[in-house]
């Protein structure tokens, strides 16, 4: 049952900092036991609910666990690095030299500290970010309208309903003209979910709340969550398109569904079926929670697609690896061909790593600008 390749961090920071250092017996015994506990956080998050995705506790215990589980995972790697620096001292000829433990001491005391600010960092209301995208032919009617782009809500014992409803007030005092949400509504079933989505019932924009889902809604019963946010008023676009006129002038918006809904016996995106009788001479904003098949859309005459998934890589540095993963596209923006993508941080995260450094959550607010 326990998960060995979490607990690693803990082994290497129990074997280099508690076992070694002159502490009584009984407390090191304890600190051991602790740190092995946080390295399982998901074991008991699969435990809490029946999946790792939705820990079911306390937000104050999520919110340790997820400092707890941080800290180690930042401890870890910079006592590898000091034994592999003291190891190379040692082979030298003469050196004689070793790491001070009071190194390592500070190494740990470190990393706990940057895991509470990261985890601060994460569980935050997000700032807003202001993205000016010019698209050539965007008719003029079009010209700086404004679409609030929220993605990877993740609402859960971790982002309650008191941050949604702060999220919810911050986004509608914008007035934007347009809101949209690249999926990851949620993480949990709909009984455990109900009253903290609820808030999502009051977003408020001219022409509408649009969505897409993302693959975190496949994993919590997918068509009860998509009957559900119907009910809430959001409108989810599910490889289909709607269409906005201006002054003569016309703005598809397309949505399709998640890479991972095939997993679960449901429809994989399809965009040519998401544009089917849309206006040839319209330009094209696409909603895509996962922005691997940036290429395709670019080839489809997608002029701005959206997308979320990646969390921004949430550490600097982590960023590369999640790109790779995600067709080298991690966050902000990228120029596929003709198109412009924009991959947002996320207004928030998965529950079960919540540590930003570097890659902070936002709201992200698009105007669209005519371009020669």
């Amino acid at each position: 049952m326990i998960r060995l390749i979490p607990s690693l961090p803990a082994v290497y920071v129990i074997a280099r900092v508690v076992w070694p250092s002159p502490w009584p017996l009984a407390l090191k015994l304890g600190l051991a036991a602790l740190l092995l506990v946080a390295s399982q956080y998901h074991l008991w998050s699969r435990l809490s609910s029946g999946s790792v995705f939705a820990p079911e506790f306390p937000r104050p215990v999520v919110i340790l666990f997820n400092w707890a589980f941080g800290a180690l995972a930042l401890a870890a790697p910079v006592l590898i690095a000091l034994d592999s620096l003291a190891l190379i001292c040692w082979v030298l000829p003469g050196s004689g030299w070793g790491i001070p433990m009071a190194w390592r001491y500070a190494a740990v005391l470190a990393a706990t500290v940057l895991a509470a600010v990261a985890v601060s960092q994460a569980v935050r209301v997000p700032p807003l970010k202001d993205v000016t995208v010019a698209i050539p032919g965007l008719p003029l009617g079009f010209d700086g309208y404004t679409l609030l782009h929220l993605s990877d809500l993740h609402i859960s014992r971790l982002f309650p309903t008191e941050w949604a409803v702060a999220v919810v007030a911050r986004a509608n005092d914008l007035g934007s003209d347009l809101i949209v949400v690249t999926g990851d509504f949620i993480d949990g079933s709909l009984a455990a979910r109900r009253a903290t989505v609820e808030p999502l019932r009051a977003l408020r924009a001219r022409d509408g709340i649009w969505a897409v889902p993302g693959n975190h809604e496949y994993f919590f019963d997918y068509d009860t969550w998509m009957r559900y946010l119907a009910a809430l008023g959001i409108r989810v676009l599910d490889n289909a398109h709607m269409v906005l006129r201006r002054d003569g002038g016309a703005l598809v918006v397309a949505g399709v569904t998640d890479r991972s809904a095939p997993a679960t016996g449901h429809p994989g995106p399809n965009l040519a079926a998401a544009l089917a009788g849309s206006p040839v001479d319209a330009s094209i904003v696409l909603l895509d929670h996962q922005p691997a098949n940036a290429a395709q859309a670019a080839a489809h005459g997608v002029k701005l697609q959206l997308s979320g998934h990646t969390h921004g890589g949430m550490i600097r540095g982590l960023d590369r690896l999640v790109a790779r993963g995600n067709a080298g596209f991690v966050s902000g923006a990228y120029r596929v061909g003709d198109m412009l993508l924009y991959v947002s941080n996320g207004t928030a995260l998965w529950p079960g790593f919540a540590l930003r450094l570097g890659r902070p959550s936002e709201l992200t607010r698009i105007t669209l600008r005519t371009s020669s």
